[in-house]
């Protein structure tokens, strides 16, 4: 498989706190990748870093082979890394369809922009029928389908999710990782931080564990949903394997 994001040896501090210590991690064109680990281990800082919105202390991150340390964050979306960040963070006093219009700012080809609200009214049909409403007033499921659609109106090649399933009724959470599949099966590859690691190991090729901003463990998703030490640590003893 070919490699689209390599982090090496990556390093980020905020002041005197290591957040995140010398991580290397890969992942390749067409994966569902995740990350689990305990809150505050650094998953979020790693994604916000790939993203643009932390400095890098040391390492490297590339994305096709172009380096991207020093890329602002506006100029790695156009080169097609998208963060759908915690807390979903709609625009509200906004409508559905300006929240997705301003996914796409870094489109100029219209008629990729048109070609974009088709993909996305058809992946979430909710939000054709909710596109006059203000964004503010979608349920919590529904905010977190538009925060993933307008990511994806910037025809991105890789989309960094950030806990998209936090704050969600049972259904929306089921909802959620069927979109994340289906995302990666429209040829979007995903890197995924999830409170919800049974899950998102469920639907991952491969996972990274994190722990005290280091990554102590990396496997295929399934043969980390059945590790011992990781469901001890992270899943429960008595998940269930599905």
């Amino acid at each position: 498989m070919t490699q689209l994001l390599t982090v090496n040896n990556l390093s980020v501090n905020y002041g005197a706190i290591k957040a995140v210590q010398g991580v290397s991690l890969s992942v390749n064109r067409g994966e569902i990748v995740t990350l689990i680990g305990a809150n505050g281990a650094g998953k979020s800082t790693i994604l916000r870093t790939i993203a643009g919105l932390e400095k890098v202390a040391s390492g490297l991150i590339t994305f096709e082979n172009q380096g991207f340390n020093r890329m602002p964050s506006d100029k790695r979306v156009q080169n097609g890394v998208v963060l759908v960040p915690e807390g979903r963070r709609v625009f509200p006093g906004m409508t559905v369809q300006e929240n997705l219009q301003l996914g796409a700012f870094s489109v100029k080809d219209k008629h990729q922009v048109h070609a974009a609200f088709d993909t996305v009214y058809e992946q979430f049909p909710i939000l054709k029928a909710r596109l006059n409403q203000d964004a503010a007033t979608l349920s919590g499921g529904e905010q977190q389908m538009l925060a993933i659609g307008r990511a994806l109106m910037a025809n991105p090649k890789m989309i960094l999710l950030d806990e998209p399933s936090m704050g969600l009724a049972p259904l929306y959470i089921q909802k959620i990782f069927d979109i994340i599949e289906n995302i990666r099966n429209h040829g979007v590859t995903v890197l995924v931080i999830e409170q919800n690691a049974a899950q998102a190991l469920r639907i991952a090729d491969r996972g990274y564990v994190i722990e005290s901003g280091k990554i102590i463990a990396t496997d295929t998703g399934e043969a980390l949903l059945v590790s011992d030490d990781v469901k001890r640590a992270y899943l429960g003893s008595d998940v269930l394997i599905k």
